[in-house]
């Protein structure tokens, strides 16, 4: 049934509900049964899960799907909040998504271990669409093991295999000329010396000559440094390796990562801000590896507000998580664009090479995370990178009634 139709007649029965009498309510009830029924083989029909949340968090409607994918039943979810059985998901951005209104969908995958080990995909609607206000959020969950253990991660390992050997090859042509440079600049070198001293006629003019040979050369092996150390850092990116896992806080990474970047963010006359959580509590991470995390995504960010905007950098902790964020005002990330901005060499800039975020997702799996996104066009994008505790607080179950 088309939602007019279905919006008219009840319009048409609450306008008259008043004149029924018991036969027209019965019938009135009967439709709507009906309907409800219909409905409900519909959605029992799909096989992701389909929850339906009110604008306080509280679940009104599940499919059997949802079951299937996390073990609740709809006689212990219907009217519990919704956090009870997705821990994971951030509610408070979830309701800012749904108050805000405008084209907007959060997306992000999460893990659940009941009734059995699963990779989880839930999107995020408003049920209002764009209109602002909150009327409740409609929330999709999509059992992505099969495509992130098989697929996915043949295909990423595949494609980055055939860049690490692209970069070798890539590096092994110019170190070869690079070489050859670096011994003639030595013979240079060591004939501008010879120049010192051969200088009979007139010394000053030849030692003059010689000073500015001399610059130049110190010149030029400083840009050959600079180069095989640009390629040296491509090689290691691009070559994965296991995280080195220190205790450590993320607030220290932040910091130490904006000390870097500040001055090209003053450049672009950027305003940043940072909301570090206090007494964050320490995690296991590779802090190398994370401010190349923190670079990517504060140089995708710095992109998206060409003219100019804030950036802004938070962290916090939940029982059994610490977790950093990185938010634009920049332009936002299309709807449509949302699943593929993770797939390596995809990319909207001009003069992107579509890695950097690839490089961002699987450094975070490896650290046992994983990444969100929210966006909204013409607003901007949040990243939000989830890392778990080594050592989880212990989590106090509710004894079912």
């Amino acid at each position: 049934m088309k939602a007019g139709t279905k919006s008219g007649f009840l319009d048409k029965v609450l306008g008259r509900i008043g004149r029924l009498d018991a036969t027209g309510l019965q019938t009135v009830v009967q439709r709507l049964a009906h309907e409800r029924s219909f409905l409900e083989t519909l959605f029992n029909t799909i096989e992701d899960g389909v929850l339906v949340v009110d604008e306080a968090g509280r679940i009104l409607y599940l499919n059997e799907s949802v079951t299937r994918l996390i073990g609740l039943r709809a006689d212990d979810g219907e009217g519990q909040p919704v956090t009870r059985y997705l821990p994971h998901l951030d509610w408070k951005q979830v309701a800012r998504l749904d108050r805000r209104g405008g084209p907007g969908v959060m997306r992000h995958e999460f893990e659940v271990s009941y009734p059995r080990q699963r990779f989880i995909r839930l999107y995020a609607a408003p049920l209002d669409g764009e209109a602002s206000g909150s009327s409740g959020v409609a929330l999709i969950l999509h059992d992505a093991t099969e495509a992130r253990q098989q697929t996915s991660d043949a295909v990423e390992t595949e494609r980055v295999h055939a860049l690490t050997l692209l970069a070798a090859s890539v590096a092994h042509e110019l170190g070869n000329p690079l070489n050859a440079l670096h011994i003639h600049l030595q013979l240079m070198e060591r004939e501008v010396k010879r120049l010192r001293r051969a200088a009979d006629e007139d010394p000053a003019a030849v030692t003059a000559h010689a000073d500015k040979l001399d610059e130049f050369l110190g010149v030029a092996k400083g840009e050959i440094s600079r180069l095989d150390y640009i390629i040296t850092e491509f090689l290691s990116a691009m070559r994965p390796t296991p995280p080195k896992f220190q205790p450590g806080v993320l607030n220290d990474v932040v910091r130490d990562t904006l000390a870097v970047l500040q001055p090209e963010l003053d450049n672009r006359r950027l305003e940043v801000k940072e909301k570090l959580a206090r007494n964050l509590p320490v995690a296991q991470f590779d802090a190398a590896q994370i401010r190349q995390v923190l670079v990517n995504l504060v140089k995708n960010a710095m992109q998206a507000m060409t003219k100019g905007g804030t950036l802004t950098l938070s962290t916090g902790a939940t029982p059994d998580a610490v977790w950093l964020a990185v938010t634009d005002t920049g332009s936002g990330i299309p709807p449509e664009q949302l699943n593929r901005i993770f797939e390596p060499f995809y990319t909207t800039k001009q003069k992107g090479t579509g890695l950097g975020l690839m490089i961002v997702q699987r450094i975070i799996r490896d650290h046992g995370g994983r990444v969100e996104l929210e966006s909204h066009l013409g607003k901007g994008t949040t990243f939000k990178l989830w890392f778990p505790l080594r050592d989880k607080a212990p989590r106090l179950l509710t004894a079912p009634a």
